[in-house]
């Protein structure tokens, strides 16, 4: 039988990831906006393309999300980008709302969900999903490390002239100027990146994995969708093929890193009931410092948002 993937928001994020979890033939998708006109456009845009991709699988559109009912992932890409005029708290009061409710309503037809949530500012988002309902944090991921990590990857892969499969990377920590990219675990086909490039070339790839969202939004006036939608099939496909990746993703820390109490990004291991546990690496103190720098900065924002709430 196969899997049921809810996703929530069928803006271009909604859009591109459920194209790529169709198209790594991960199971059905239902595409739920509040809006029904969109995603059913979505739905029917995808099911003509599905004649042509031949993955066998069904997608539906909806604004009811009893037609979510049994899902066993519910990805959470709903909410708004910061606008002009926007402060970080309006951003926060807005989208804490909106995943609030989302959760609440989902938890209704699917109550053993695991929740991937990608609306921003993700670490807060994560915390406001477990707030409004789902007691289990191990059942709540957040797209962060995945997508930054391939950012990094993409850099650096520029920089050495390789071909960007060749390149792994790590980035942790917050979704957001705080992020922290290690390139002491940064190789090229086995080897130290630091072996291709220079201190300088390796510093130019952590700045552009850094503002690498910022980036495309000057550049096309909205956010990226592509990659975010690749990030979260990722996610998706090693919870519902339980396959134990270990993947960089916004998780609930409970004194890992020496930090408890918020969701930040860190390895862990994704499965079947979501987040299998946590990777604890031996950093430097100069990693230790960035990363409870970037902690800090999380747990001011996910203080702001509950108390939108």
């Amino acid at each position: 039988m196969l899997h049921t993937i809810t996703i929530v928001g069928a803006g271009n994020v909604g859009g591109s990831t459920a194209h790529a979890c169709l198209t790594r033939r991960l199971g059905n998708v239902v595409l739920l906006d509040i809006d029904e006109r969109i995603p059913r456009g979505k739905a029917l845009d995808l099911s003509q393309a599905a004649v042509l991709e031949g993955h066998g699988c069904d997608i539906v559109g909806s604004a009811d999300y009893a037609d979510s009912t049994l899902s066993d992932v519910i990805v959470v890409t709903a909410g708004i980008p910061r606008k002009p005029g926007m402060s970080r708290d309006d951003l926060l009061r807005v989208n804490a709302d909106i995943v609030g409710q989302i959760t609440k309503n989902a938890l209704k037809y699917s109550p053993d969900a695991v929740f991937i949530i990608a609306a921003n500012p993700v670490d807060v988002m994560c915390m406001v999903a477990h707030q409004a309902g789902i007691a289990d944090t191990r059942r709540i991921i957040g797209l962060s490390g995945v997508l930054d990590t391939a950012r990094l990857r993409a850099e650096t892969a520029l920089a050495a002239g390789v071909p960007g499969h060749t390149v792994q990377g790590l980035v942790i920590g917050e979704h957001g100027d705080g992020m922290v990219p290690l390139p002491r675990f940064t190789e090229v086909a086995g080897l130290p990146a630091a072996l291709l490039l220079t201190e300088e070339q390796t510093e130019q790839a952590r700045k552009n994995t850094v503002s690498g969202g910022s980036r495309i939004v000057e550049y096309m006036g909205s956010s990226a969708h592509y990659g975010p939608g690749a990030a979260l099939a990722v996610m998706v496909e090693a919870v519902l093929r339980d396959k134990g990746d270990i993947l960089p993703c916004s998780a609930y820390l409970n004194g890992e890193y020496g930090i408890k109490g918020i969701f930040m990004c860190v390895p862990v291991r994704l499965g079947a009931r979501g987040v299998e546990n946590l990777i604890v690496l031996d950093l430097t103190d100069e990693e230790k410092d960035a990363v409870a720098r970037s902690a800090a900065c999380i747990r001011e924002k996910t203080a702001a948002g509950l108390a939108a709430q």
